[in-house]
Parts: C-alpha cells; sequence; structure tokens
C-alpha cells in the first residue's frame, strides 16, 4: 500500500518587520536561533509525522523568497517542495488561496514564527476532519483562542478574548483532512470582505467552516515558543538551550575561553580570549576576540572584538568593536566605538 499525500503549508511572505533591522536582508524564517534557522526549527518538527504520509511542502513566500528555496534546497533536498509567491501580503487565507491548484486531500498549516513541540501521532489512522493545536495560558487576552462546545469539538475561534474564563490559546498549528472544504471557506471569506486593514486572517475562514458543520478537535503542544520580536527570540534561545542545544562540555575543549553554560558554539566558530553565556549562540563562521558575550545571538560570519554585549542580536557578517551593552544589528552592519 503505497503512502498517502500530506501537503504542508508554510505561509512565509511577511516582512518581519517586528525583528528588523535583522530582517532587511533577510526573511525572518531564516533568523538565527540556538544554532538554526527558525525554519529548521519548524521543519524538525515533521520528524514526528507518521511514516504512512509522504510529505509535501508548500512554501509561500514574498519578500527575499529567494533565500528560503535555497535554504530548504541546500539543507531538506529529500523533501519535495513547491514555492508560490504572494507579492502582495493580504493575509494568512490569501497566502493559502495562493497555493489552491496544489491542494487537495489532508494537509497542515503551519505559521513559521512559532515553534512547537507535540506529539504528532495523533495523524496516524486518524479520522479527525480538523485539528487545532492549543495550549493553555494564564492570560489570553493577547492571543486567539479556541471556545469549544459541550461535544469537545472546537465552537469557534475567538481572537484577542476580553476575559481569561478560556485559555486554550491556538498556537498557528492546523490540520485539515479535506483541503478543498478550506479553499472554499476561503473564496467565501474573500467574497463576504472578512478582514482586518486589508488582511484575510485564517481564523476567519475556520470560523466559516465551523458555521458550515466542520467537526474540529484540539491537541496539545508540550512546548510553544515565539520567534517574531527580538525578545520573543532571545528567550526562546534560552528555552532551547536549556533543552537540547547546548554543546558546553564540546566548546569547553577550546583553549583561552571561558564558557558558562548552557551555550552553543559551532565548530566553525573562532573564539579567542573571552566569556561566552549564559545562552549565548555562535553561528557558523562566527569570530569572537577579547569579549563578554552573554545571553546573546550571533548570525552567521558575525565578529565581536573588545566587546561586552548582553541581549542581543547580532546579524551575519556584521562586525561589532569596542561597544558595551545592547545590540540589535542587522547583517553586514559595522560598528566601532
Amino acid at each position: 500500500m503505497g503512502k498517502k499525500s500530506l501537503k504542508i503549508v508554510i505561509p512565509m511572505a511577511g516582512l518581519g518587520t517586528r525583528l528588523r533591522p535583522l530582517t532587511y536582508s533577510k526573511p525572518k524564517q531564516l533568523v538565527t536561533l540556538a544554532g538554526k534557522a527558525v525554519l529548521d526549527h519548524v521543519l524538525d518538527t515533521l520528524s514526528g509525522i507518521p511514516d504512512c504520509y509522504e510529505i509535501e511542502l508548500i512554501n509561500i513566500v514574498g519578500y527575499l523568497g529567494e533565500q528560503i528555496e535555497a535554504h530548504i534546497s541546500k539543507h531538506y533536498p529529500h523533501l519535495r517542495s513547491h514555492y508560490v509567491v504572494q507579492e502582495d501580503p493580504r493575509g494568512q487565507s490569501h497566502a493559502i488561496y495562493l497555493a489552491r491548484h496544489l491542494l487537495e486531500g489532508p494537509m497542515l498549516v503551519i505559521f513559521a514564527d512559532t515553534l512547537i513541540q507535540t506529539d504528532l501521532s495523533c495523524l496516524l489512522d486518524n479520522h479527525e476532519e480538523a485539528i487545532a493545536w492549543v495550549k493553555p495560558v494564564p492570560d489570553p487576552r493577547r492571543f486567539g483562542v479556541a471556545e469549544l462546545g459541550e461535544n469537545g469539538y472546537v465552537r469557534r475561534l475567538i481572537e484577542k478574548p476580553q476575559d481569561l474564563s478560556n485559555n486554550l490559546v491556538v498556537v498557528g498549528f492546523y490540520y485539515f483532512k479535506d483541503a478543498k472544504r478550506l479553499i472554499e471557506a476561503i473564496e467565501e471569506q474573500m467574497q463576504r470582505g472578512i478582514a482586518i486593514n486589508g488582511e484575510y486572517f485564517l481564523a476567519d475562514a475556520i470560523n466559516i467552516l465551523l458555521e458550515r458543520g466542520l467537526k474540529m478537535t484540539t491537541r496539545p503542544v508540550d512546548v510553544w515558543l515565539d520567534a517574531g520580536t527580538p525578545e520573543a527570540l532571545l528567550e526562546s534561545n534560552r528555552y532551547l538551550l536549556e533543552n537540547g542545544a547546548d554543546n558546553s562540555q564540546e566548546a569547553r575543549q577550546r583553549s583561552d575561553v571561558v564558557i558558562i553554560p548552557p551555550v552553543f558554539i559551532h565548530p566553525t566558530a573562532e573564539v579567542k580570549y573571552s566569556v561566552i553565556g549564559p545562552h549565548t549562540s555562535l553561528a557558523e563562521g562566527c569570530k569572537v576576540h577579547c569579549s563578554i558575550i552573554r545571553d546573546s545571538i550571533l548570525a552567521e560570519k558575525a565578529e565581536v572584538t573588545d566587546a561586552i554585549l548582553e541581549n542581543s542580536l547580532v546579524g551575519r557578517k556584521a562586525q561589532i568593536k569596542r561597544r558595551p551593552g545592547v545590540i540589535n544589528a542587522g547583517d553586514q552592519t559595522s560598528l566601532t566605538f
């Protein structure tokens, strides 16, 4: 018996304005996090999908999308991948609709600025019409939540609820048994003009499906991390370093370096006469000399000399010299003080 096709749609056309200046020259999905691109952490989640499925990636890209295509081609050549360009970012539903010619049968929709850890074995011999992955949080008012009916199915999705009575936050990870039903709901959403500031949100299309009688269940996630802002990126870096990404034991074999765990230092990084950590990630080809760096992320080939950095993000090929404090420097920036 052959494998079933599972389409995985990843909308990635947003400009990532909250992560500027890092995202002036790269998509936010390629920002470095605990030794990998954010997108790598997202795609790592797919390893938990049951073997009965043949995965097919459908990447919705926009500004600098060619970098995403090059990254996936280099690091995930085994994955069958399609690329659809969303030139005018008009929201999540619009992004999915642009790929409608590629969509039929079961599909996952994954928002690429949120990282989750969950058991995906529920997709084995799955008969659910739809699934929303959720995470209970103390204060859900900044997020969207799933309101459940007495039968346990999702009644509707509510964006930014005004009270704390329902704390099941939807984390941007959905399964649909029949992609065509979702496309039909998106068409109705657009015909009815259900948008916010010109953007069509997936939650509204899902609510149309729920009005039509879709039976959507929920599944919990064990971990939910955000990578959409500098503060969230650093917090997620801390968590990942504390939970498996740390390579302090290897890093301590280096001479003339003090390592304060947890850290990730790429084997090709050059570090001399410096103190690294805690919660610091140095990507491929970094050079750090005579510096103290903690709670920070350095992207590929970044260079730091005679500096003290904390809570900082340094873009690829950026150069920082003689600077104490907090830095958020984009790619190829050069700062000397």
